[in-house]
């Protein structure tokens, strides 16, 4: 089954981490560019964070940039979402994506004391 499953949500506190984790399958993972995307209710979806297919290219949204980092295990079928410094705006259901493989459920994370 082609997919992208996500993972890694939680609450957390203002100024603290979390790692979000997307896995592949059904797909040669290793020859897609791969995406974060976040949403928030009553929002479209904004790219975070996007990495090439060897990792050689990575590129952030400007209002993640010094706080997140995005990376891949190839050999895990897995992209990685670090994320630090979190805010209560950084709240939102986040989702990876690769061109047309199809959108997973999402990860919801929320940043509130």
């Amino acid at each position: 089954q082609v997919q992208l499953v996500e993972s890694g949500g939680d609450l957390v506190q203002p100024g603290g981490s979390l790692r979000l984790s997307c896995v592949g399958s059904g797909f040669s993972f290793s020859s897609y560019g791969l995406t974060w995307y976040r949403q928030t209710p009553g929002k479209e979806r904004e790219l975070v964070a996007g990495i090439s297919p060897q990792s050689s290219e990575v590129n952030y949204a400007d209002f993640v940039k010094g706080r997140f980092t995005i990376s891949r295990d190839n050999s895990k079928n897995t992209v990685y979402l670090q994320m630090n410094s979190l805010e209560p705006e950084d709240t939102a259901v986040y989702f990876c994506h690769a061109p047309r493989i199809p959108w997973g459920q999402g990860t919801q994370v929320t940043v509130s004391s």
